[in-house]
This record gives structure tokens, sequence and C-alpha cells, in this order.
């Protein structure tokens, strides 16, 4: 059982058990959409942020990232990560039928495909002795553009055959998308991924 620093946000209590077999970690749940009324949720999140740091780990269908849209605007910037499951069609056990785009939610992610998640999203593992980031440039969108990803003709489409490569899920926007890339890798590495694949 890995120990994390931060608090995980998820979206409800399935979310939650699941994560509670795989990570000692405090995890709060959000009640779905019931957060966007919830003022005194929104303050206690921003507490917990301020002391602990949060991740948010939403579903990668569209509700999920209205939810995570809707707390980066109402989260501290630079307290809040964000830990990205990937696009797996299926459905949890639990239920008759799978969601509306028929992707596997947070519940019913394998532990190893979480852990890998909160590593990307940049968590503190209380268990491993912290090593200095050691990043080198950041990801811009000019490297974006410049690699056809933004603002061109198909850039929609390679960007999309690049998130399914990436593991990543197809709903992020360019920031976001922006934003995962420089957690997950260092310029060099990038450019010489998108080369191969998009060629």
């Amino acid at each position: 059982m890995r120990k994390i620093r931060e608090v995980i946000v998820v979206e409800g209590r399935y979310d939650k058990n699941t994560l509670a077999q795989t990570v000692d970690a405090t995890v709060i749940t959000l009640g779905g959409f019931s957060v966007f009324n919830d003022k005194e949720k929104l303050a206690f999140l921003r507490r917990l942020a301020e002391k602990q740091g949060l991740i948010v780990l939403t579903d990668s269908d569209g509700a999920g990232f209205v939810i995570r849209n809707y707390l980066k605007g109402a989260l501290p910037k630079g307290l809040v990560k964000q830990a990205y499951i990937p696009d797996i069609h299926g459905k949890e056990r639990r239920k008759r039928a799978p969601g509306k785009e028929g992707k596997l939610g947070v519940e019913g992610m394998r532990p190893e495909v979480l852990l890998e998640a909160l590593r990307r999203a940049g968590a503190t593992f209380l268990d491993e002795e912290e090593h200095a980031d050691e990043r080198g440039e950041p990801i811009t969108k000019a490297d974006l553009f410049m690699l056809g990803l933004t603002g061109g003709e198909n850039s929609a489409e390679r960007r999309k055959a690049l998130l399914k490569k990436l593991d990543l899920p197809e709903h992020l926007t360019a920031n976001a998308l922006l934003e995962a890339l420089n957690l997950l890798y260092d310029k060099e590495h990038f450019f010489s991924l998108v080369k191969q694949e998009l060629e």
C-alpha cells in the first residue's frame, strides 16, 4: 500500500473504495455534480489544497471533465495536480450497462493503472526518497503548433492519434494536454515520440 501526501479528490464513493484498496491517502468524494452548489465543500477543498496539496482524479468521460474543469477554476492554481486515467472501454462489475461513453471510470481501473496515473500527476509518495525534479525545458503551445497538433489542418486528428498513443483521455483541451505533457515528458523525449508517431 503506497502512502501519498496529497489529498485525492474523486467523484463518488465507489471510486473512493477502489482507491482505498490501492493507496494510503486521504480521499474526498465530490458527490458528482453536487459539488457545483456546495460552497462548504469547496472551502474545505481549498484549505486541504493549501495544507497538503490536492490531486483531482475524475473519470475520463465528458462528465468527469466538466467536474475537473470546474475545480480548476475554483481551487488555487499551483496547489492542485491533475491525474488522468486512460480511456479504457468496458463496464464496471456492479453496473448492468456501461456508462454513456462506454468507458471505465476510476472505480473500474486496476491498482497499477491508478498508481501510474498518480505518479504521472506528480503525487508525493512518502515511502520513496524525494528526488529533485530534473526536468529540462518545458513543452510550450508554440511547440504543439509547430508539431501540427494545434491550429492547423488535421491538427484535431493528429492530436487524437497522439492522445491514444500516449494513453491520455480524448477530452483533454489543448491547455490540459500541455499540462499533462509537461508532467510526463521532457521536451526532447516528447519531440522524438511525436516524430515517430505522426510521420
